[in-house]
């Protein structure tokens, strides 16, 4: 079976907590009681026989080393078994796009592994050097493999459009070294500074390399997630059908914004709430979409009539506006006149199609849409 259809239940292994547990009590007791603790399952987890590959390259198990590393990422993995019986729940709604994406492009599936190493498949996840997302981008990476990474959206945590812009970029990192293995390792620190080691070291085994500690745990992390989510029963784990996450039926639309269109009426045409739209589309910050075109993803049972819907909408909240003129007085700042005049900044730049990058200067005459009730200090 897959991982879909089982029970997370520890086969003769205990979770790290329980066996810390166990030590503990056992510390002060007799000699004896210490030699009721068994950890043979644990250790039996760990000893891999083989043959192993990754995207169809193998794994040299017979050399010390390798087995060594391999040994202590399946050991910290099942350190923390709570995070595996997460990989297994989400694997029905991250994981199967991924193999669908693979698939399609007749790549190895293998790969999906990467984004669990990376992020163990949250949309959110984030780390200090910028990195965001399922696949783990930095800016001006996901910036180059097509991802829009800006103030209004950042598509490095949609799964859809990272996990594109992820085949590319490992695509070609394949091609420039020629290897799977080393494309994985490239992909975690950097092409130049693989090629720089292997220059150093000349060697092209991955696993005969001296690279940074992280980079050199990284594909051993890979390999333990297939191991484990490839035959999850022998490591204990069983879930069945209703444990796993079902993904939520959805549809993509189309939507043409005209203006900034706040994402409560979309999420009311579409017959949800703005968590909804903002859990299926987390690329998008904050809770209005700027003006032009955007596919966004919506519950499939919102779709009927939703175009009608939200142009309802929108036309109800045109009629509680009205436009003015402001004129810019000394001392003004952009965000202070939209607080003023119950707009965002981004809806005042986008009425008179203002530069981000220059300031406003005194003088300036700005069209502001005013909504019903909202205060201002317009001048005629």
């Amino acid at each position: 079976g897959t991982p879909m259809g089982r029970l997370a239940r520890w086969s003769g292994l205990w979770p790290a907590a329980l066996l810390l547990a166990a030590l503990v009590t056992a510390i002060p007791s007799a000699p004896a009681a210490a030699a009721e603790l068994d950890f043979s399952g644990l250790i039996a987890a760990a000893r891999i026989k083989g043959p192993l590959d990754f995207c169809g390259e193998r794994v040299p198990l017979e050399d010390p080393d390798a087995r060594e590393r391999l040994e202590r990422e399946i050991l910290a993995v099942l350190a923390d078994p709570h995070q595996v019986i997460l990989w297994i729940k989400r694997s029905r709604q991250a994981l199967a796009p991924i193999e669908e994406a693979l698939r399609a492009q007749r790549l190895p599936q293998d790969l999906k592994y990467v984004a669990i190493a990376e992020s163990a498949l949250r949309p959110h996840a984030g780390s200090s050097k910028g990195a965001m997302g399922y696949w783990q981008f930095i800016e001006p990476t996901g910036r180059k493999y097509g991802l829009q990474v800006d103030s209004e959206k950042d598509e490095r945590r949609n799964l859809f459009a990272s996990t594109q812009a992820a085949i590319a970029y490992l695509n070609e990192l394949r091609q420039m070294f020629g290897s799977w293995t080393l494309a994985a390792a490239a992909y975690n620190m950097g092409e130049n500074g693989l090629r720089n080691d292997i220059r150093q070291q000349g060697t092209r085994d991955y696993y005969r390399l001296y690279l940074s500690l992280e980079t050199q745990r990284y594909v051993f992390r890979i390999l333990t997630a297939k191991l484990i989510l490839e035959n999850p029963e022998r490591y204990g784990f069983r879930l069945p059908p209703e444990d796993i996450y079902p993904p939520t039926p959805f549809e993509r639309v189309d939507i043409e914004a005209g203006r900034e269109t706040p994402i409560l009426a979309v999420a009311q045409a579409a017959g949800t709430d703005v968590k909804m739209i903002k859990d299926l589309n987390p690329e998008i910050r904050g809770f209005r979409l700027a003006p032009g075109r955007h596919q966004l993803l919506i519950p499939k049972s919102g779709v009927r009539g939703f175009h009608d819907r939200l142009i309802q909408l929108m036309s109800q909240a045109d009629e509680k506006t009205r436009e003015v003129v402001y004129v810019v007085k000394e001392g003004d700042t952009l965000s202070e006149i939209a607080l003023k005049h119950g707009a965002s900044v981004s809806e005042v730049r986008a009425w008179n199609r203002l530069d981000p990058k220059k300031q406003i200067q005194p003088g300036m005459r700005l069209v502001l849409q005013v909504r019903e009730g909202a205060a201002d200090n317009a001048s005629p």
